[in-house]
């Protein structure tokens, strides 16, 4: 598993990347995101698994493949409350040594050069709302089982992925250049990607992290990037350099939806900024357990 750097970068140099990922019960999916993490060009990061109270034998799963990995990897987990994945991204990036933050699920796999072009992209007075690309749930088992096959393929093999209707992208290893116009000034709620996301970690810190008041699945994001919005920072997309594998799944549970989303635009006339319950207040820390390898 072990890959030497092509890019040499060191924590004191204000370049090193705290990636951090969310999971629950799904420890096969994260060996993918692992792996392809393991495949960077840019090796310049740490990895926190920020674990939403996964069952033992995911928990046994996480711990087998993270002592045998060459990445430096923290294992962060507390009791299954249910949906509390504002808690534990905010339990994640506390223990984070990184400056800058790059949010990811355990569900959504890495391109080769993903930490090169979050580095690209990252920008003072601006968060990176990543790209995906959305798999078919025969695509996603394959990639599972061989993700040396999907990562770092070229125009064809995505021909025919999108020819047979297994991704929704026919060029997902598209580079477009830096610029202006990936950046958008106003809050706009269509295609927010807490699933793939830059922020810088002082930026987290000011709006006070993701809002822990969030009961159930949704739109704990998108109030995430209000408040970033209110604090005066500007949404920069990163599509066409960011992409990354969103592996299938069934729908979770939208109890909570309408009424999360109902409250986020209740804060868009406000100018909120500070979390209601968020990373200052550390709530749940007592049950949190960390395990670490290097």
């Amino acid at each position: 598993m072990k890959q030497e750097s092509s890019q040499v970068y060191s924590k004191t140099e204000g370049d090193f990347i705290s990636i951090v990922i969310t999971t629950y019960n799904r420890s096969d999916a994260l060996i993918a995101v692992l792996q392809g993490l393991e495949w960077q060009a840019d090796r310049a990061f740490e990895v926190i698994v920020a674990d939403d109270g996964s069952r033992p034998e995911h928990v046994q799963a996480i711990h087998e493949y993270a002592q045998a990995s060459a990445l430096s990897i923290r294992h962060i987990w507390h009791p299954d409350v249910g949906f509390t994945a504002a808690q534990v991204r905010n339990m994640g990036v506390s223990q984070a040594k990184g400056n800058y933050i790059v949010l990811l699920d355990g569900d959504c796999v890495p391109e080769r050069d993903f930490v090169t072009q979050h580095r690209r992209l990252r920008a003072r007075g601006c968060f990176v709302n990543g790209s995906r690309v959305l798999l078919t749930a025969v695509a996603s088992q394959d990639l599972m089982r061989h993700a040396r096959r999907w990562l770092g393929q070229g125009i064809w093999f995505w021909m025919v992925q999108r020819w047979y209707k297994h991704s929704n992208k026919w060029l997902p290893l598209l580079r477009l250049p830096d610029g202006a116009y990936r950046v958008q000034g106003t809050f706009r709620w269509k295609g927010i990607r807490s699933c793939n996301m830059g922020v810088w970690r002082d930026d987290y810190w000011s709006v006070n992290g993701f809002d822990e008041t969030f009961v159930g699945w949704g739109h704990e994001d998108a109030d995430f990037v209000l408040r970033l919005h209110n604090a005066g920072l500007q949404r920069k997309n990163g599509f066409a350099a960011t992409e990354v594998y969103h592996l299938w799944h069934q729908e979770a549970q939208r109890d909570h939806e309408n009424h999360n989303a109902q409250k986020v635009h209740e804060r868009s006339r406000t100018g909120l900024v500070q979390a209601e319950l968020g990373l200052h207040q550390a709530t749940g820390y007592d049950q949190m357990r960390l395990t670490s390898w290097r």
